[in-house]
């Protein structure tokens, strides 16, 4: 029995160490919301497939899609994402993986700033998804090598998705600090322009510290 109790407490705290160590002062978002087609929620049963096998969820958690930005100006921003965690890392978000895009022109075809990297942190609470990245190639040298933050919020097919970035409080790239935690970003206040695409958040699904 005491044997039973320390095992299980020790559990707990690795994986409340986990938690705390990638989240960070941003907070632990666990998924809650209904939609269909989502995985199920840690020590829950997974839905029957039909065939007599039920069904085992793919990934703990994913962003992906592409869209632009609405401005009242000219300016044509684009955002990508392809970041998934794996169900194996369930309970560690900084071993997430896939890439992110991000463009800037003052007009459509026109002149400005593009980067591109790899995604190293990615936490999702509900339709609502925080990453980061290390940019590995621009064609802004002095951003190169820079972690970078991004906040989605998925409003549903059809509706205007909304999008952050840690760079929003500095007014560009350029001037963001150095160092940046992972999985740290802005509020998602811009919203993506009507018919240019559409973001997808997957909700995270991961192990709740035992009693």
């Amino acid at each position: 029995m005491i044997a039973s109790r320390t095992l299980k407490h020790r559990r707990a705290l690795a994986v409340g160490a986990a938690l705390l160590m990638t989240a960070g002062a941003a907070g632990v978002a666990a998924a809650n919301g209904d939609d269909a087609g989502r995985p199920p929620a840690a020590g829950q049963p997974a839905a029957h497939t039909g065939t007599g096998e039920r069904a085992q969820p793919k990934e703990a958690a994913a962003l992906t899609g592409s869209a632009k930005m609405w401005r009242k100006s000219t300016e044509d921003v684009t955002f990508t994402f392809d970041a998934h965690l794996s169900i194996k890392d369930r309970n560690d978000p900084s071993q997430a993986t896939g890439t992110f895009r991000f463009v800037h022109l003052d007009k459509p075809g026109g002149k400005g700033g593009w980067a591109s990297g790899r995604i190293d942190c990615l936490m999702t609470g509900g339709k609502v998804a925080t990453a980061t990245g290390i940019i590995d190639k621009t064609n802004l040298p002095e951003i190169k090598n820079r972690r970078v933050g991004f906040t989605v919020h998925d409003t549903g097919k059809g509706k205007q998705d909304r999008v952050g970035y840690s760079w929003a409080a500095y007014g560009a790239t350029q001037g963001q600090p150095d160092t940046l935690a992972k999985c740290a970003s802005s509020a998602p206040y811009e919203k993506v322009r009507s018919g240019t695409g559409d973001f997808t958040v997957l909700p995270w699904t991961f192990d709740y510290p035992g009693q």
